[in-house]
């Protein structure tokens, strides 16, 4: 039995970014990368698994550059994952052909009986690959998942819908899940596992063995640029009469709103 967890690896929060001359994404040079951390979620979820079914296996799986997304895999290895595949490829893939090459690995490996994943990726945004993943493999899916619970055929998860209401979804496996942030506590890395995740051998996959054409590329960006640089912070000093006044004074004469 094979639970997989699909992976990205995202720029840290803390990181500086730099846009590249011709403004087509971010420059990678010099930035901090770091497991998207819905995918953390994704992985402590399949490992508790798991733990519940010492017959499974958990297969870790990404796409990019396997020079650097090689490290968010050991980071799953380490965590406790049993294997870890890397789909090299280059930077800049759309959510459309990452998806693809994500089902085509995965179908390729049979035997899938959960895929887990996080809600989205924190860079990009978008909450599309999963669903996708889960449409080529013609498999039933849910998102933004807070609970999970798994029968001897089915899983029954509570996802979080808008106004703080949950909704409760039944699925028959093999299935795919994308994970919120309160779905578990996603552990430490231990030492013992570190060392032993820097040894495990990543099975490596050339995109370009996958048969997916360069025309399937959907999407292409152009345009980044870096938001406006906010204006310096006014504070207010004197009795609660004298700031109401400046308050009004600055709504008025320089934000104009008033």
């Amino acid at each position: 039995m094979k639970i997989f967890v699909c992976l990205k690896q995202v720029p840290d929060t803390e990181t500086k970014i730099k846009i590249l001359p011709d403004q087509s994404g971010i420059d990678p040079a010099g930035i901090k990368w770091v497991m998207n951390p819905y995918d953390e979620y994704a992985v402590e979820e399949a490992i508790k698994f798991r733990e519940k079914n010492p017959t499974a296996q958990v297969w870790a799986i990404s796409m990019g550059p396997k020079a650097r997304v090689s490290e968010s895999l050991r980071t799953a290895l380490a965590m406790g994952a049993d294997e870890a595949i890397v789909i090299n490829s280059v930077e800049n893939t759309d959510a459309l052909t990452t998806a693809k090459a994500l089902s085509s690995v995965i179908s390729s490996e049979t035997g899938a009986h959960l895929i887990f994943s996080g809600k989205l990726s924190i860079d990009n945004n978008q909450s599309s690959v999963p669903q996708m993943v889960a449409e080529f493999l013609n498999l039933p899916h849910t998102s933004v998942v807070s609970k999970f619970e798994a029968g001897a055929e089915n899983v029954t998860v509570e996802r979080d819908v808008d106004g703080g209401a949950k909704e409760i979804v039944q699925m028959m496996t093999p299935a795919l899940i994308s994970a919120n942030k309160g779905l578990n506590m996603p552990r430490y890395a231990s030492l013992p596992g570190i060392m032993k995740a820097k040894k495990k051998v990543i099975k490596e996959i050339e995109f370009s063995s996958l048969g997916i054409a360069a025309t399937e590329q959907k999407i292409k960006y152009s345009g980044y640029s870096l938001p406006q640089e906010k204006s310096p912070v006014k504070l207010l000093t004197g009795d609660v009469a004298a700031q109401a006044n400046e308050l009004i004074k600055l709504l008025r004469d320089e934000a104009k709103v008033l």
